[in-house]
């Protein structure tokens, strides 16, 4: 069925290329499929003038993200109002609370539909954010929220965060997955030869982690399973990457726990080579400890051919269970991730094969099918 052009005010946070995180890269797949759907899709985020350059105009950046707040508020307002003013916009799709806000006036005369990424002010507190600075983010999306028709979270898990921590209702809110582009991450390269191409070493164990380096992630838990490991493998090597407020408290850690052969900080992986580093490792590990909505990071290694390692929080499981149930840990603690790791490493639990996890990647998560479903919900809110 062809469905009628809608056009649509989709207002991000950071770009892509210019900071890593799964919000960003979530918003850029999206933006780039809907149009398949009759969807057209003006994006607003911060950032720098090469944005719209890199993206005809389709995404701009009304303002730099280290300018002062009141200073991106008024532009995200200015620039939004530009569009919605001269009535070239359908639907408004919020996708970071505090970029919507300036609109709130707008957001019940114009249908809004709150892409839901996670708690703001929660995620604030886990990661040791000041009260006052997390009751305000609570504050901000309490006066979006209240304004929206309908909700996309990315799992059960959010949807319960919803009801729960902003008593929003249950009816307003629809689970649509993220999306993987399967194609990118399908590489032809066999491990080793990403691994050469990576200048990784062909003779180790290789587990990965790429995650933002905050307190809730988990990482550091995941660091002291890597020393448990090495006494039964000692060649096993625990790449970390990625970056955040505690990449410093990470080196120090693994310097004194003595694991400075066998954990490594690679810092920010380069989006390009994404699907070569999961592709490169035997396993993907994500030891999330709080506040998991989905973790885009689990699709990405699965589409690669790589197995993934889930914590049981938030939506991780929610992907791996149905899957692999052996891949999801019992628990969150080092011992626990280490228990399940070592069985893996060791042959004594079964590791799902490159063709399984390909095929389940491929066939509940393709971009063009969440697409679809997303719009759904769009029309359900002009509706």
């Amino acid at each position: 069925m062809t469905l009628a052009t809608m056009r649509t005010l989709q207002t991000g946070d950071d770009w892509i290329e210019e900071k890593e995180g799964g919000l960003a890269r979530y918003y850029f797949e999206l933006l780039r499929h809907l149009p398949a759907t009759g969807t057209t899709a003006h994006g607003l985020v911060v950032g720098s003038p090469r944005i719209a350059e890199s993206t005809g105009g389709t995404v701009v950046a009304f303002a730099r993200p280290d300018a002062p707040i009141l200073e991106r508020l008024r532009s995200a307002r200015k620039a939004a109002l530009a569009q919605i003013d001269r009535g070239q916009i359908d639907l408004i799709a919020a996708h970071f609370a505090l970029y919507a806000l300036p609109i709130a006036d707008r957001l019940r005369k114009v249908p809004t539909v709150v892409h839901f990424h996670g708690p703001w002010a929660g995620e604030s507190g886990a990661e040791g954010a000041a009260k006052l600075n997390a009751r305000f983010k609570q504050a901000v999306e309490n006066v979006v929220y209240s304004r929206a028709k309908r909700f996309i979270v990315l799992s059960r898990s959010f949807q319960q965060e919803l009801v729960r921590r902003y008593g929003v209702a249950e009816e307003l809110i629809r689970v649509v997955p993220g999306g993987i582009d399967i194609e990118r991450f399908n590489m032809t390269l066999s491990r080793a030869e990403a691994r050469q191409r990576l200048g990784w070493p062909n003779d180790r164990p290789i587990l990965l982690s790429i995650r933002r380096q905050v307190r809730r992630m988990g990482l550091e838990d995941l660091i002291h399973a890597a020393k448990l490991l090495v006494q039964q493998q000692p060649d096993l090597l625990l790449l970390l990457g990625g970056s955040g407020s505690i990449s410093g408290e990470l080196k120090s850690l693994i310097a004194e726990l003595g694991l400075e052969d066998s954990v490594r900080l690679l810092g920010r992986i380069d989006d390009a080579d994404l699907p070569t580093a999961y592709r490169a490792a035997d396993m993907t590990i994500v030891p999330s400890q709080s506040l998991e909505g989905f973790g885009l990071i689990t699709l990405e290694s699965l589409a690669a051919g790589t197995p993934v390692y889930v914590t049981p929080v938030g939506g991780l499981p929610e992907i791996v269970q149905p899957f692999a149930p052996e891949c999801v840990f019992s628990g969150t603690s080092s011992v626990e991730i280490a228990s399940v790791l070592g069985e893996a490493l060791r042959g004594a639990r079964p590791v799902p094969t490159e063709d399984a996890c390909r095929a389940y990647a491929a066939n509940g998560y393709s971009w063009p099918h969440i697409a679809e479903r997303v719009r759904h919900v769009y029309d359900e809110a002009m509706g």
